[in-house]
Protein backbone atom coordinates (compact mmCIF):
# COMPACT_ATOMS: atom_id res chain seq x y z
CA UNK A 1 0.00 0.00 0.00
CA UNK A 2 1.45 3.24 -1.12
CA UNK A 3 1.91 6.19 1.35
CA UNK A 4 -0.94 8.47 1.51
CA UNK A 5 1.12 11.81 0.46
CA UNK A 6 -0.37 14.75 1.04
CA UNK A 7 0.06 18.05 -1.44
CA UNK A 8 3.18 19.51 0.95
CA UNK A 9 4.21 16.24 1.64
CA UNK A 10 7.89 16.14 2.83
CA UNK A 11 9.25 13.83 0.12
CA UNK A 12 11.41 14.98 -2.23
CA UNK A 13 10.22 15.38 -5.67
CA UNK A 14 10.79 12.60 -8.07
CA UNK A 15 13.50 14.43 -10.30
CA UNK A 16 13.78 12.31 -13.16
CA UNK A 17 9.92 11.28 -13.92
CA UNK A 18 10.58 10.86 -17.53
CA UNK A 19 13.98 8.67 -17.62
CA UNK A 20 15.28 7.09 -21.44
CA UNK A 21 14.46 3.20 -21.97
CA UNK A 22 17.24 1.70 -20.64
CA UNK A 23 17.42 3.91 -17.42
CA UNK A 24 13.45 3.22 -17.40
CA UNK A 25 14.56 -0.89 -17.53
CA UNK A 26 17.21 -0.44 -14.84
CA UNK A 27 14.97 1.83 -12.58
CA UNK A 28 11.43 -0.54 -13.09
CA UNK A 29 13.20 -4.15 -12.61
CA UNK A 30 16.04 -2.67 -9.68
CA UNK A 31 15.07 -4.05 -6.29
CA UNK A 32 16.89 -1.98 -4.16
CA UNK A 33 18.71 -3.53 -1.51
CA UNK A 34 19.89 -2.51 1.92
CA UNK A 35 22.54 -4.47 3.86
CA UNK A 36 21.10 -5.94 7.20
CA UNK A 37 24.34 -4.83 9.58
CA UNK A 38 24.24 -1.53 8.74
CA UNK A 39 20.48 -0.94 8.88
CA UNK A 40 21.23 -2.50 12.38
CA UNK A 41 23.84 -0.41 13.56
CA UNK A 42 24.86 3.44 13.33
CA UNK A 43 27.71 3.57 10.58
CA UNK A 44 26.99 6.46 8.81
CA UNK A 45 26.87 10.12 9.90
CA UNK A 46 23.44 12.41 10.35
CA UNK A 47 25.24 15.22 10.02
CA UNK A 48 25.20 18.01 6.74
CA UNK A 49 27.99 18.97 7.73
CA UNK A 50 31.43 17.63 7.88
CA UNK A 51 31.78 15.12 10.46
CA UNK A 52 34.90 14.74 12.17
CA UNK A 53 34.26 12.39 15.03
CA UNK A 54 35.57 8.97 15.54
CA UNK A 55 32.72 6.67 16.54
CA UNK A 56 32.63 3.82 19.15
CA UNK A 57 29.19 1.97 19.25
CA UNK A 58 28.46 -1.05 21.43
CA UNK A 59 25.76 -3.21 22.23
CA UNK A 60 24.81 -6.54 23.27
CA UNK A 61 28.66 -7.59 22.26
CA UNK A 62 28.49 -5.89 18.65
CA UNK A 63 31.60 -2.92 18.45
CA UNK A 64 31.85 -0.99 15.80
CA UNK A 65 34.63 1.86 15.45
CA UNK A 66 34.70 4.38 13.05
CA UNK A 67 37.34 6.74 12.30
CA UNK A 68 36.93 9.51 9.55
CA UNK A 69 39.31 11.31 7.28
CA UNK A 70 41.12 14.02 8.29
CA UNK A 71 40.62 15.89 5.02
CA UNK A 72 36.77 14.76 4.14
CA UNK A 73 35.20 13.57 7.56
CA UNK A 74 32.74 10.86 7.98
CA UNK A 75 30.42 9.17 5.22
CA UNK A 76 26.68 10.24 5.42
CA UNK A 77 23.61 8.17 5.37
CA UNK A 78 23.26 9.60 1.97
CA UNK A 79 26.83 8.76 0.87
CA UNK A 80 24.94 5.28 1.62
CA UNK A 81 23.34 5.67 -2.03
CA UNK A 82 26.30 4.34 -3.47
CA UNK A 83 26.26 1.10 -1.55
CA UNK A 84 22.58 0.95 -2.02
CA UNK A 85 22.87 1.45 -5.75
CA UNK A 86 25.74 -0.99 -6.43
CA UNK A 87 24.72 -3.73 -3.65
CA UNK A 88 21.37 -3.68 -5.50
CA UNK A 89 23.03 -4.29 -9.09
CA UNK A 90 25.44 -7.24 -6.62
CA UNK A 91 22.39 -8.59 -5.55
CA UNK A 92 20.80 -9.22 -9.07
CA UNK A 93 23.40 -10.78 -10.33
CA UNK A 94 23.07 -13.28 -7.33
CA UNK A 95 19.49 -14.19 -7.64
CA UNK A 96 20.29 -15.23 -11.23
CA UNK A 97 23.06 -17.81 -9.47
CA UNK A 98 25.99 -15.67 -10.36
CA UNK A 99 28.89 -15.06 -8.19
CA UNK A 100 29.50 -11.23 -9.21
CA UNK A 101 33.09 -9.53 -9.09
CA UNK A 102 33.19 -6.87 -6.33
CA UNK A 103 34.24 -4.60 -8.75
CA UNK A 104 31.95 -2.75 -10.89
CA UNK A 105 31.72 -0.20 -13.92
CA UNK A 106 28.37 1.25 -14.44
CA UNK A 107 27.47 4.58 -15.35
CA UNK A 108 27.61 7.80 -13.20
CA UNK A 109 24.57 9.21 -14.84
CA UNK A 110 22.76 5.99 -14.17
CA UNK A 111 23.45 5.75 -10.44
CA UNK A 112 22.07 10.07 -10.15
CA UNK A 113 18.83 9.33 -11.92
CA UNK A 114 18.34 5.53 -9.77
CA UNK A 115 18.88 7.37 -6.83
CA UNK A 116 16.64 10.18 -7.04
CA UNK A 117 20.01 12.79 -7.31
CA UNK A 118 19.84 15.92 -9.72
CA UNK A 119 22.41 15.62 -12.63
CA UNK A 120 23.69 18.27 -12.82
CA UNK A 121 27.61 19.38 -12.75
CA UNK A 122 27.54 19.93 -8.36
CA UNK A 123 25.90 16.88 -8.52
CA UNK A 124 28.61 14.80 -9.98
CA UNK A 125 30.80 16.95 -7.29
CA UNK A 126 28.99 16.20 -4.61
CA UNK A 127 29.28 12.04 -5.47
CA UNK A 128 33.01 12.31 -6.04
CA UNK A 129 32.99 14.12 -2.29
CA UNK A 130 30.98 10.81 -1.42
CA UNK A 131 33.31 8.46 -2.44
CA UNK A 132 36.51 10.18 -1.23
CA UNK A 133 33.93 9.74 2.26
CA UNK A 134 33.40 6.19 1.67
CA UNK A 135 37.21 5.03 0.79
CA UNK A 136 38.84 7.26 3.27
CA UNK A 137 36.91 6.03 6.18
CA UNK A 138 38.39 3.54 8.54
CA UNK A 139 35.57 0.61 10.31
CA UNK A 140 36.83 -1.69 12.60
CA UNK A 141 33.88 -4.14 13.83
CA UNK A 142 33.59 -7.77 14.90
CA UNK A 143 30.03 -7.86 13.08
CA UNK A 144 30.39 -10.71 10.62
CA UNK A 145 29.15 -10.84 6.84
CA UNK A 146 28.25 -14.01 5.15
CA UNK A 147 30.25 -15.36 8.55
CA UNK A 148 33.20 -13.99 7.99
CA UNK A 149 34.70 -11.89 10.25
CA UNK A 150 37.13 -8.96 9.02
CA UNK A 151 40.20 -9.06 11.31
CA UNK A 152 41.30 -5.29 10.48
CA UNK A 153 40.53 -2.28 9.39
CA UNK A 154 38.84 -1.51 6.36
CA UNK A 155 37.61 1.26 4.35
CA UNK A 156 33.20 1.12 3.13
CA UNK A 157 35.07 1.56 -0.79
CA UNK A 158 38.36 -0.13 -1.08
CA UNK A 159 39.01 2.37 -4.78
CA UNK A 160 36.99 3.99 -7.42
CA UNK A 161 38.00 5.61 -10.76
CA UNK A 162 35.47 7.76 -13.12
CA UNK A 163 35.65 7.34 -16.57
CA UNK A 164 35.71 10.37 -18.85
CA UNK A 165 34.42 10.73 -22.28
CA UNK A 166 36.86 10.97 -25.29
CA UNK A 167 35.07 14.11 -26.17
CA UNK A 168 34.88 16.02 -23.10
CA UNK A 169 37.37 15.54 -20.52
CA UNK A 170 35.63 17.20 -17.52
CA UNK A 171 32.69 14.84 -18.56
CA UNK A 172 32.80 11.89 -15.60
CA UNK A 173 30.65 9.31 -17.69
CA UNK A 174 31.25 6.06 -16.29
CA UNK A 175 32.59 4.97 -12.76
CA UNK A 176 34.28 1.96 -11.27
CA UNK A 177 34.23 0.72 -7.61
CA UNK A 178 35.48 -1.72 -5.55
CA UNK A 179 34.15 -2.69 -2.83
CA UNK A 180 35.33 -3.60 0.90
CA UNK A 181 34.84 -7.52 1.64
CA UNK A 182 32.72 -6.82 4.27
CA UNK A 183 30.32 -5.21 2.29
CA UNK A 184 30.65 -7.78 -0.33
CA UNK A 185 30.01 -10.67 1.59
CA UNK A 186 27.62 -8.91 2.87
CA UNK A 187 25.63 -9.09 -0.68
CA UNK A 188 27.22 -12.55 -1.58
CA UNK A 189 25.85 -13.88 1.49
CA UNK A 190 22.22 -12.66 0.69
CA UNK A 191 22.50 -10.54 4.47
CA UNK A 192 20.28 -7.87 2.48
CA UNK A 193 16.42 -6.49 2.74
CA UNK A 194 14.69 -5.30 -0.27
CA UNK A 195 13.82 -1.10 1.02
CA UNK A 196 11.16 1.08 -0.77
CA UNK A 197 12.07 3.47 -3.90
CA UNK A 198 10.24 5.92 -2.28
CA UNK A 199 13.52 5.97 0.90
CA UNK A 200 15.47 7.95 -2.18
CA UNK A 201 13.11 10.76 -1.78
CA UNK A 202 13.53 10.91 2.29
CA UNK A 203 15.20 14.37 2.34
CA UNK A 204 16.13 14.42 6.24
CA UNK A 205 19.28 11.99 7.54
CA UNK A 206 17.12 11.21 10.58
CA UNK A 207 13.66 9.99 8.01
CA UNK A 208 16.57 7.68 6.44
CA UNK A 209 17.80 6.37 9.57
CA UNK A 210 14.28 5.54 10.97
CA UNK A 211 13.22 3.99 8.23
CA UNK A 212 16.02 1.74 8.04
CA UNK A 213 15.76 0.77 11.49
CA UNK A 214 11.98 -0.23 11.32
CA UNK A 215 12.66 -1.78 8.06
CA UNK A 216 15.00 -4.12 10.27
CA UNK A 217 13.59 -4.12 13.15
CA UNK A 218 9.58 -4.35 12.32
CA UNK A 219 10.11 -6.00 8.73
CA UNK A 220 7.10 -7.78 7.17
CA UNK A 221 5.47 -7.98 11.20
CA UNK A 222 2.19 -6.04 11.80
CA UNK A 223 4.04 -3.74 14.37
CA UNK A 224 6.99 -3.29 16.74
CA UNK A 225 8.02 -1.14 19.41
CA UNK A 226 11.04 0.42 20.96
CA UNK A 227 12.37 2.52 23.87
CA UNK A 228 13.18 5.92 22.38
CA UNK A 229 16.32 6.23 24.07
CA UNK A 230 17.58 2.62 22.42
CA UNK A 231 16.41 4.33 19.12
CA UNK A 232 17.95 7.61 19.64
CA UNK A 233 21.19 5.68 20.39
CA UNK A 234 20.67 3.07 17.02
CA UNK A 235 20.05 5.97 15.00
CA UNK A 236 23.28 7.74 15.59
CA UNK A 237 21.82 10.99 16.89
CA UNK A 238 23.97 13.29 18.33
CA UNK A 239 20.91 15.91 19.78
CA UNK A 240 19.35 15.79 22.56
CA UNK A 241 16.79 12.89 23.52
CA UNK A 242 14.55 16.10 23.70
CA UNK A 243 14.82 17.20 20.81
CA UNK A 244 14.80 13.66 18.91
CA UNK A 245 11.46 13.18 20.99
CA UNK A 246 9.96 16.17 18.95
CA UNK A 247 11.47 15.01 15.51
CA UNK A 248 9.59 11.54 16.01
CA UNK A 249 6.71 13.31 16.89
CA UNK A 250 6.93 15.68 14.22
CA UNK A 251 6.96 12.05 11.55
CA UNK A 252 4.00 10.68 13.34
CA UNK A 253 1.93 14.00 12.60
CA UNK A 254 3.04 14.34 8.83
CA UNK A 255 2.53 10.44 8.70
CA UNK A 256 4.77 10.00 5.26
CA UNK A 257 7.44 7.29 6.23
CA UNK A 258 7.66 4.26 3.69
CA UNK A 259 5.83 1.65 4.18
CA UNK A 260 5.68 2.12 8.07
CA UNK A 261 3.69 4.31 10.24
CA UNK A 262 5.30 6.05 13.59
CA UNK A 263 3.63 6.72 17.10
CA UNK A 264 5.20 7.83 20.23
CA UNK A 265 3.74 7.31 23.84
CA UNK A 266 3.84 9.13 26.70
CA UNK A 267 6.03 6.66 28.40
CA UNK A 268 8.44 7.27 25.35
CA UNK A 269 7.53 4.46 23.23
CA UNK A 270 8.39 4.39 19.93
CA UNK A 271 5.87 2.05 17.70
CA UNK A 272 6.14 1.45 14.06
CA UNK A 273 2.86 -0.56 12.17
CA UNK A 274 3.89 -1.96 8.85
CA UNK A 275 1.60 0.17 6.21
CA UNK A 276 1.70 -3.18 3.78
CA UNK A 277 0.55 -5.50 6.36
CA UNK A 278 -2.28 -7.48 5.15
CA UNK A 279 -4.64 -10.65 6.80
CA UNK A 280 -5.13 -13.48 4.23
CA UNK A 281 -8.24 -14.62 3.23
CA UNK A 282 -9.67 -18.38 3.26
CA UNK A 283 -7.58 -20.09 -0.31
CA UNK A 284 -5.36 -17.13 -0.60
CA UNK A 285 -1.48 -17.56 0.06
CA UNK A 286 0.01 -17.98 3.47
CA UNK A 287 -0.19 -15.11 5.29
CA UNK A 288 1.25 -13.69 8.54
CA UNK A 289 -2.09 -13.83 10.41
CA UNK A 290 -3.04 -18.09 9.62
CA UNK A 291 0.83 -19.38 10.37
CA UNK A 292 0.79 -21.29 13.67
CA UNK A 293 0.95 -19.07 16.60
CA UNK A 294 4.22 -19.23 19.27
CA UNK A 295 3.20 -19.21 22.86
CA UNK A 296 3.80 -16.38 24.90
CA UNK A 297 6.06 -18.54 27.09
CA UNK A 298 8.48 -19.72 23.75
CA UNK A 299 8.69 -16.05 22.89
CA UNK A 300 9.44 -14.52 26.13
CA UNK A 301 12.12 -18.16 26.68
CA UNK A 302 13.73 -17.22 23.05
CA UNK A 303 14.08 -13.28 23.63
CA UNK A 304 15.78 -14.63 27.18
CA UNK A 305 18.55 -16.56 24.57
CA UNK A 306 18.69 -14.06 22.78
CA UNK A 307 19.88 -11.78 25.52
CA UNK A 308 22.00 -14.17 27.29
CA UNK A 309 24.00 -15.56 23.85
CA UNK A 310 25.54 -11.88 23.68
CA UNK A 311 26.25 -12.41 20.31
CA UNK A 312 24.46 -9.55 18.76
CA UNK A 313 21.79 -10.88 17.35
CA UNK A 314 18.00 -8.92 17.48
CA UNK A 315 15.42 -10.92 18.62
CA UNK A 316 12.69 -9.44 16.29
CA UNK A 317 15.53 -10.64 13.20
CA UNK A 318 15.61 -14.20 14.31
CA UNK A 319 11.70 -13.96 15.04
CA UNK A 320 11.13 -12.41 11.76
CA UNK A 321 13.42 -15.24 9.78
CA UNK A 322 11.38 -17.96 11.56
CA UNK A 323 8.14 -16.15 10.55
CA UNK A 324 9.68 -16.66 6.82
CA UNK A 325 10.14 -20.24 7.63
CA UNK A 326 6.30 -20.69 8.19
CA UNK A 327 5.22 -18.75 4.93
CA UNK A 328 7.68 -20.57 3.03
CA UNK A 329 6.02 -24.05 4.02
CA UNK A 330 7.71 -25.19 7.12
CA UNK A 331 5.29 -27.01 9.09
CA UNK A 332 6.42 -28.05 12.13
CA UNK A 333 4.67 -30.92 14.53
CA UNK A 334 5.43 -28.48 17.75
CA UNK A 335 5.76 -25.13 16.44
CA UNK A 336 7.02 -23.95 19.79
CA UNK A 337 9.95 -26.46 20.27
CA UNK A 338 10.94 -25.67 16.27
CA UNK A 339 11.01 -21.69 17.84
CA UNK A 340 13.60 -22.66 20.45
CA UNK A 341 15.26 -24.74 18.21
CA UNK A 342 15.38 -22.21 15.18
CA UNK A 343 16.62 -19.24 18.22
CA UNK A 344 19.57 -21.68 19.61
CA UNK A 345 21.11 -22.73 16.29
CA UNK A 346 20.88 -18.95 15.10
CA UNK A 347 22.32 -17.37 18.40
CA UNK A 348 25.73 -20.27 17.97
CA UNK A 349 27.32 -17.54 15.51
CA UNK A 350 26.92 -13.56 15.42
CA UNK A 351 24.70 -12.29 12.79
Amino acid sequence: MPVNHKKDSPLLPVRHPEKDFFIADIFDNLAFKDDMASMEHPMFSLSKNKDLRAIKYERNGISVEISPNAQHGLPTIFDKDVLLYCGSLLMEQVNKGIIPLKTLRFSTHDLLVTTNRPTNGEAYKNLEKALKRLTGVMITTNIKTNEIEQSEGFHLVDSYHFIKSDFSKERRVGLEITLSDWFYNSIIGKEVLTISRDYFRLGKATERRLYEIARKQCGKQKQCAIGLKILKDKAGSTGSLRKFRFFIRQIAEDNFLPDYEISLSSHDVVTFKNRRFVKTLPGEPRGYEDLPHISDQALRKAEQIVMDSGTGWSFHAIREQYTEELINGFDPKNVNGAFINFVKSKVRTRP
